[in-house]
């Protein structure tokens, strides 16, 4: 068994000690035993007088001895100990961590040496950085496209491993997720899903299991590609589809994943409730009131009709006729917001608009169309194209077929006060206000193809207008359609795979975020995901959090006003998903906690309070590891507030003060000098990589 160097301390001294006494006693043994006895006697008379001195000599050495060794064991022992727990920090912490220099030249040669050496690691981890970033050029324009062609999916993607643990989502995924479980803010939709979380929080096992069941029997019957769907609600009345497909290896019939897509189809079935009855109205409405008309109109051909009952009979007709007309409008107006909402008016560019009007109308109309739009580069405009260019082709076939327009021109400049001029330019006569009037109120025909709205009501939709003019010198008239420009032109996504950098305020530059959350290392994760005492610490999933409060007596009254976490799975720091939330903690603050936080009492008008925020924080932080600064501290403001809201923190809590200690036992670090905020949250990862050594190395001991 290895002794301790304060052990090892107190034995050098005492072999010191022994030095010291021991030959002194022997020699004057020996002294003792060649006296006589008349000698012996003198020297008891003389003892009394001279010992007294002697033993202070001796014990004054030893004291002195001593104070000297512990010099030298805290300088050379003490200091040798704690550069020891200094490298350890090194090898983990930030570039340009250095030993700080202290002690005897030696020690101070040995810090130097070691700072020498980490430069010197640091130029080479540098040079292999930047090999490992040439190398690893190709996977991130991969993981470009994937995200690219993820991000750009209306549906909701959610990929997990044969236990239901998420491993990807897409940004659909998450407000899809929020929306269903009744959450609609950004905090909400973090702790309704992520990476590790197990879908089962909202989704039926039972459900999803038998679709499971269904896709696997496909597979091992040899179906290429088995699927399923279900259907799920939500306890807010929300109704989506679930497509479920399998992940597999090549070849194989074995499900190491599946994949779910999810429709959102609560507002279809609104639409085709809303559309249903329109349709039972237009049948079995009218079909009543068809035969009170036909009653009528055969009791109105009577010869010997009285007067009075004739005028009754024609209000029944009237009346009837005007309840048919008010259900066909209603079910003209379904009609038309149905096309409206498949159909919404989103930003597109000038050029891109003009280009599909161009393709439209040549290919419906074999009509030469020349295009002058050199001027709206840049330019954007909100448009629903379905409607838009079905009305531009009607347009130009009615000028086509009255006026005689081929070739026609789409000239289409900005007027530089925020609108776009579309003009439809030809050579021939000229059009009158009662025509363009006529041609507003028309429905919209496109080669005999009837559609279910008119000019006027594309142009109103779209905050549009129309009027003609002419050119005489040129014997020009034209057309002209004006719509607004976007506010904002919206900047256009990059190439697939192309790698889009920010510039973060260090200055240094960072792979922008695309709205894609995947890790497929998960797959791995089996049923003992659950088991926290028998899985390995790396294996963990782990909350590390920190709250900011009005003082420091929870117990009495002092309140959370800030609560702020990220979770590391599969050893990685999920950013992405992290929480952060402020707190009204409908009291005052206290100016000493101001000094410390920095949150103004304004910073909490009208945020959520603790009975919001703590069951989701709870949710987030479900199934995890809790690790904090002096946790403690944190633990008690959340406990209290447990029987309250009804929930419970009972997972292992990890607090990194008493690893600092329990790891760095001879580096005794100032209170102010412990990271704080978002700088102790990854602070605490780092102490947890040397949890994961000590827990490694204590697993290969037993």
């Amino acid at each position: 068994m290895a002794i301790g160097a304060r052990a090892r301390f107190w034995l050098t001294y005492a072999v010191i000690a022994a030095l010291v006494t021991i030959p002194f006693s022997v020699t004057l043994f020996f002294v003792w035993l060649d006296m006589d006895e008349v000698q012996r006697n003198l020297l008891r008379m003389i003892a009394p007088h001279w010992l007294p001195i002697g033993t202070a000599v001796t014990v004054l050495s030893l004291v002195l001895a001593g104070v000297a060794l512990h010099r030298l064991y805290r300088v050379y022992v003490q200091g040798l100990a704690a550069m020891a727990e200094q490298l350890d920090v090194m090898r983990t912490a930030p570039s340009g961590f250095r030993i700080p220099s202290f002690g005897p030249p030696e020690v101070r040669r040995v810090a130097e040496a070691a700072n020498r050496l980490a430069e010197a690691k640091e130029a080479a981890a540098t040079e292999v950085q930047a090999r490992i970033d040439e190398a690893k050029r190709s996977a991130v324009a991969e993981r470009n496209r994937l995200a690219a062609l993820m991000a750009q999916l209306d549906e909701a993607v959610v990929v997990c491993n044969p236990d239901g643990r998420v491993l990807l989502y897409n940004e659909a995924a998450r407000q899809l997720v929020a929306a269903f479980v009744g959450e609609q803010t950004a905090v909400a939709a973090t702790s309704a899903l992520g990476l590790g979380r197990t879908v089962f929080t909202w989704i039926d096992p039972a459900v999803l299991g038998h679709a499971l069941d269904t896709v696997n029997a496909r597979l091992q019957a040899g179906d290429t590609a088995p699927r399923a769907r279900f259907v799920i609600v939500a306890p807010t009345g929300r109704v989506a589809r679930v497509r479920v497909a399998p992940v597999t290896a090549s070849g194989e019939t074995t499900m190491s994943g599946f994949v779910l897509v999810i429709d959102d189809v609560t507002e279809m079935l609104e639409r085709e409730a809303q559309r249903s009855q329109v349709l039972f109205e237009m049948t079995e409405g009218n079909r009543a009131s068809l035969a009170n008309v036909q009653m009528a109109v055969e009791m109105l051909g009577q010869p010997d009709l009285s007067p009075e009952l004739g005028a009754r009979f024609r209000d029944v007709i009237a009346r009837e006729l005007t309840v048919m007309r008010t259900r066909l409008d209603r079910a003209v107006n379904e009609v038309r917001e149905t096309l409206a909402t498949r159909w919404p008016r989103e930003p597109i560019a000038v050029s891109e608009l003009v280009a599909l009007a161009e393709r439209f109308v040549s290919e419906r109309l074999s009509v030469t169309v020349r295009l002058e739009c050199d001027a709206v580069a840049d330019h954007w405009v909100a448009a629903d194209a379905f409607s838009w260019l079905r009305m531009v082709a009607a347009l130009v076939e009615r000028l086509c077929d009255d006026y005689d327009a081929d070739p026609i021109r789409f000239r289409v400049r900005p007027d530089g006060k925020g609108w776009i001029h579309w003009d439809l330019v030809w050579h021939g006569g000229a059009l009158s206000s009662e025509i363009v009037s006529s041609w507003e109120l028309e429905p919209v025909v496109v080669r005999g193809e009837r559609y279910p709205f008119t000019v006027r009501e594309v142009l109103e939709r779209h905050g549009a207008a129309m009027w003609f003019d002419r050119v005489k010198a040129r014997h020009e008239a034209f057309l002209r359609l004006a719509i607004a420009e976007e506010a904002v032109a919206p900047k256009p996504h990059g190439s697939v795979g192309e790698q889009q950098t920010s510039v973060t305020p260090a200055g240094q530059e960072r792979e922008t975020e695309r709205p894609l959350f995947f890790d497929f290392d998960l797959f791995a994760w089996g049923a003992h995901v659950g088991d926290l005492d028998n899985r390995r610490l790396s294996e963990l999933a782990y909350t590390v959090f920190d709250t900011e409060t009005t003082g420091l007596r929870p117990s009495e009254g002092d309140e959370i006003i800030q609560i702020g976490a990220v979770r590391i799975v599969n050893g990685r720091v999920l950013r992405e998903e992290a929480f952060e939330q402020l707190i009204d903690p409908q009291r005052p603050l206290a100016k000493e906690s101001i000094a410390i936080h920095g949150i103004q009492p304004e910073m909490l008008v009208g945020q959520p309070t603790a009975e919001v925020v703590l069951p989701l924080f709870h949710r987030y932080a479900e199934g995890t590891v809790l690790v904090a600064h002096n946790a403690a501290f944190d633990m008690r403001f959340l406990e209290l507030k447990e029987a309250k809201l009804g929930i419970r923190f009972d997972q292992p809590v990890l607090d990194t003060l008493l690893l600092a200690y329990f790891l760095f036992p001879n580096c005794q670090v100032p209170y102010h000098y412990i990271p704080r905020s978002r700088a102790k949250l990854f602070e605490a990862y780092r102490l947890l990589e040397r949890l994961f050594q000590g827990r490694k190395a204590l697993n290969e001991g037993a």
